[in-house]
């Protein structure tokens, strides 16, 4: 009688992937939900079974060694194959909710204005969203569709463009000690330079792109959201860096203007990308014509 086949553990070998992924132990954990220890003991484990190092830990970032990648493109090709049956034999109910991950601040700003839209259009069909504060929306769990941003641009994994980031300045037409909005980088370096993450990334991005001062010799006001970050520049309180597409309502209202400089193309795409379970839901079209109409309707013309 041959010998029975073990089988190495599929929350071990999900762990895996995770963990090559995001390139981080912690990471991995945060999104799998368990602690970095059990992650540790999960990738330990199949490293007893398979008697190889699965990773390498000389290096300061985590990266798989060549036995690893043969386990993770065997792992990855399986999670396929189970997720895609499961759908099949389990495909969603007509009356749940299409599930949408998105951050807070595009939620805010963007989407939940135009929702009646959706439901005057779609009447039979519900929408369940849920918001992310972080700088990373994380797309395990069981949301049928998640709204990336991704710094390089889209990657290998089948995503529908959504928009691209385009940076701008924006502030009240009047601030809030009654100055007018700085016209130029020079009057810039009177005012608080408003941002919605502790990175100041837009900002620096901006500033070199336009010859500006380096951002320390500005004022500063951080927050952890861009939302909070455009209320802010709205009470007059400084100047916001932001995507037109969040402060597009805000600028149409003329709650907020743009007072000098050109938008910056940064490379940064903000895009859609479905799990098999959104693919399967009734809803997948109607949801992703309805984002295509809403994004005709206020994509800015051409720069």
């Amino acid at each position: 009688m041959d010998k029975i086949f073990r089988v190495p553990s599929l929350q071990a070998l999900q762990a895996l992937i995770q963990v090559a992924d995001c390139s981080s132990f912690t990471e991995a954990a945060r999104q799998l939900h368990l602690t970095q220890s059990a992650i540790s003991r999960q990738i330990q484990q199949l490293e007893e079974h398979y008697g190889v190092a699965l990773f390498d830990r000389t290096s300061r970032k985590v990266a798989l060694t060549d036995q690893g990648r043969d386990v993770y493109a065997v792992a990855s090709e399986s999670m396929a194959a189970l997720r895609a049956l499961a759908q099949r034999l389990s495909p969603p109910p007509m009356d749940r909710p299409f599930r949408i991950r998105i951050f807070v601040s595009l939620a805010v700003r963007w989407l939940l204005p135009r929702l009646s839209s959706f439901y005057a259009l779609n009447p039979a069909l519900s929408l369940s969203i849920e918001t992310v504060s972080g700088e990373v929306v994380d797309t395990s769990g069981d949301c049928d569709a998640y709204v990336l941003y991704l710094r390089e641009g889209l990657d290998e994994r089948p995503l529908t463009l959504l928009f691209d980031e385009y940076l701008l300045p924006v502030c009240a037409p009047v601030l809030g000690d009654g100055q007018p909005p700085p016209g130029s980088l020079d009057a810039l370096e009177g005012h608080a330079l408003i941002h919605g993450s502790t990175a100041r990334h837009e900002w620096n991005l901006w500033l070199q792109a336009h010859q500006g001062q380096p951002e320390r010799a500005y004022q500063h006001l951080m927050f952890n959201l861009d939302d909070l970050a455009l209320d802010a520049a709205a009470r007059g309180l400084g100047v916001a860096m932001s995507d037109r597409m969040l402060a597009h309502d805000a600028l149409a209202r003329g709650d907020l203007i743009v007072p000098f400089g050109e938008p910056l193309r940064t490379g940064g795409v903000y895009a859609l990308w479905l799990r098999d379970s959104g693919a399967a839901h009734p809803a997948c079209k109607a949801v992703l014509q309805w984002f295509q109409t809403q994004l005709e309707q206020t994509r800015p013309g051409p720069l």
